[in-house]
């Protein structure tokens, strides 16, 4: 399933088709698009995922571009096509997931060997272990101060401690707990991007 391009936005025309494909000929008046959103947000929060608002929209954004360069899905039913999507959607969520905790893990650490490179290789399985860690370490250092210090303190302990911290994080910085998972989540997607091109030679 193919990202959406960095360029690419959500225009009226494309919205008002999503809207039209989601209600499958009927007019509902944009309540077929909120009961799919709603659907969509608990899918994503069965998975335990961060930022569930941020996915649900995600994944309608991609339908809509999907929609605007085919001009119709037919295959399958919308609903059907919605958990498709998201499927991918949460995917690569939990690949960018294991990417930041596993550079965490290692910043926090004294020992560098305790780093889980399985997890860390995943975002570029052919390359050498040692030169996805270099670029992940790189582009955390590239990130300014305050979001560094944020996402190093978002992983920061383990299960029901590492709840209360972010909730202690949420207090100090002024912020919900959604709001903060969800400048987490573009924290983790800038992250990404900057691996990704490390790797590829292009930084």
């Amino acid at each position: 399933m193919a990202e959406l391009k960095k360029d690419w936005t959500l225009k009226p025309e494309a919205f008002r088709q999503l809207l039209s494909w989601l209600d499958g000929g009927r007019d509902s008046g944009g309540e077929t698009y909120v009961e799919v959103r709603r659907r969509l947000r608990s899918y994503f929060e069965r998975k335990n995922c961060l930022s569930c608002d941020e996915l649900a929209d995600e994944t309608l954004n991609r339908i809509a571009r999907k929609l605007e360069e085919k001009g119709a899905i037919t295959n399958v039913s919308a609903l059907h096509y919605c958990y498709i999507v998201a499927k991918f959607v949460f995917l690569e969520s939990l690949r960018q997931t294991k990417l930041i905790r596993a550079g965490t893990t290692e910043l926090q650490s004294s020992d560098s060997e305790t780093t889980s490179f399985s997890e860390v290789s995943e975002i570029a399985p052919d390359e050498p272990r040692e030169k996805i860690h270099g670029c992940l370490e790189k582009c955390l250092k590239r990130l300014g101060k305050g979001e560094r210090e944020l996402i190093l303190e978002y992983y920061r302990g383990q299960q029901r401690t590492k709840i209360e911290h972010r909730s202690d994080l949420a207090a100090r910085l002024g912020l919900s707990k959604n709001a903060l998972s969800i400048r987490a989540c573009r924290i983790r997607n800038k992250l990404e991007a900057c691996v990704r091109a490390c790797v590829a030679g292009r930084t």
